[in-house]
């Protein structure tokens, strides 16, 4: 590691000086307890057989299922190999981010490929270069909608649970009232919400379709949300959208989500891929950089960095967002698994997910297990029932089945996409009726 730490103990005991610290001191925001209080104790190092080996044991532990049927915000889909064939290559992983917008056409090329993507899915006019994840691009959109007088953002309850958190995490020293809305069999409804709506209300963030699977009547909500002057946040899934309306056809001013389910493997959890669109009115408050495109002075095409309103380094004391990169190789393999399945075969993927998961549905409540919710829904669904949702998880996983996900104690929000056939869900019907009954 030597030759990695840059700076000498000279140049480290100065800028402690500078500060006024000393290594202990440095750290005094940090909690006693959380600190180490006995030496590391580091073993010897390995050669890179050995770690090689090492490693090859660990990875030997991992349970890989033969069928998933778990979602939750983590899908698992067909990715062609294509996919990560293109997106691996030298000239797309070589260049980090274009500080020398110039000198980086490839990469700006390939970012303004998934901006142009992202705004045909969504029905928007600008989207951004991409940020961390969903949950991040559900909290950096509370900034946009924010105004003056208004500092409430009202956040529907069936909205991925981890996306809240990262909302409040997000926003919890900022001047800014952030209100849960309680719904009625897993939707939010107009009678619940009109209620809330008033001139200090700044948006309204509702998940669609929600966390529960369930499609929320987002058409319907928008008319009242904008009639109170309010601006609409969808939280979308980017397959849904080719079967369903666009969040912009819906009313949405700004739609964000986690774009996973186009060509990134579930890799436990990450990385991932958030997107952020909206429409002219709102394009300047995009977080993150834009890319748009030109002609350069022989008239040939070329890429830019349009737009970078809210970044930490332009006028650093007014920026309402400390994003400064984009998730551009995890953009570009969306680009890449877009371009590839291309308009029909992302609609394909899509409706299979839906058409199994309703055939699925209607299979599991023969045996016992009725949805949760009796509401319209896409390839997600909760189901309950008299039987203990940790055992059912228990059941299926002898099988080498990932089952849905308990979400209590009879309750589990099931996932079917198009990686499962009707064979594999007859199979999974089959062992839950003889090992339940």
């Amino acid at each position: 590691m030597s030759d990695y730490l840059l700076s000498t103990p000279a140049q480290t005991q100065a800028m402690l000086d500078t500060v006024g610290k000393t290594r202990e001191t440095l750290f005094d925001s940090i909690p006693a307890s959380l600190k180490l209080k006995r030496p590391l104790n580091l073993p010897k190092g390995l050669s890179e057989m050995e770690v090689l080996a090492k490693l090859s044991a660990l990875a030997a532990k991992n349970k890989v299922y033969a069928t998933i049927l778990r979602g939750a915000g983590a899908e698992h889909h067909y990715i062609p190999a294509v996919v990560k064939n293109f997106g691996s290559r030298e000239e797309f992983v070589s260049a980090y981010t274009p500080y020398q917008a110039e000198f980086s056409q490839g990469i700006l090329q390939s970012i303004f490929e998934y901006q142009s993507a992202i705004c045909e899915l969504t029905g928007m006019d600008g989207a951004n270069a991409s940020v961390y994840d969903g949950a991040t691009a559900a909290a950096e959109s509370i900034q946009m909608v924010l105004e003056r007088t208004r500092k409430t953002v009202l956040i529907a309850d069936t909205v991925n649970p981890q996306t809240i958190a990262t909302i409040q995490t997000y926003t919890q020293y900022l001047d800014i009232d952030i209100r849960l809305v309680e719904t009625k069999n897993g939707a939010l409804d107009l009678a619940t919400l009109k209620p809330l709506l008033n001139e200090t209300i700044a948006g309204v963030l509702v998940q669609h379709p929600n966390y529960w699977g369930v499609l929320e009547d987002v058409g319907t909500l928008s008319v009242d949300i904008h009639a109170a002057g309010a601006k609409l946040i969808v939280y979308g899934h980017p397959l849904a959208m080719t079967v369903l309306k666009s969040p912009r056809a819906l009313g949405a001013d700004i739609a964000v989500g986690e774009a996973q389910s186009l060509g990134l493997s579930l890799a436990y959890g990450g990385p991932y891929l958030g997107y952020m669109a909206t429409t002219n009115d709102l394009v300047r408050r995009l977080p993150g950089r834009i890319v748009g495109q030109t002609v350069d002075t022989d008239g040939k095409r070329a890429f830019v960095l349009t737009l970078q309103a809210r970044e930490q380094h332009i006028r650093r004391e007014k920026a309402t967002s400390s994003l400064c990169s984009n998730q551009a190789l995890c953009a570009l393999t969306a680009s890449v698994y877009v371009a590839v399945m291309g308009p029909q075969g992302l609609t394909e993927v899509a409706q299979h997910g839906l058409r199994r998961a309703h055939y699925f549905q209607k299979e599991l409540a023969k045996i016992g297990f009725p949805l949760a919710y009796n509401q319209p829904f896409f390839h997600e669904f909760v189901t309950t029932g008299n039987f203990n949702a940790i055992d059912v998880e228990a059941v299926l996983d002898r099988h080498n089945i990932l089952s849905g996900l308990p979400v209590g104690e009879h309750e589990l929000l099931w996932c079917v996409t198009e990686t499962t056939d009707k064979a594999t869900l007859d199979r999974v019907i089959a062992i839950l009726k003889e090992e339940l009954a």
